[in-house]
């Protein structure tokens, strides 16, 4: 888990498409990542 204020790690996720992206692609623009811990859940 990251502690707020951290960097988070290079990772790489595919989009709607399947084009891949990389969080270093975005290198020196703002980039908003979310997460919600139950998709696809009655919770």
């Amino acid at each position: 888990m990251l502690e707020a204020g951290k960097k988070a790690p290079d990772f790489e996720l595919p989009d709607q498409d399947g084009v891949m992206h990389k969080l270093s692609d975005y290198a020196g623009k703002k980039v908003i990542l979310y997460f919600y811990p139950k998709d696809n859940t009655p919770g």
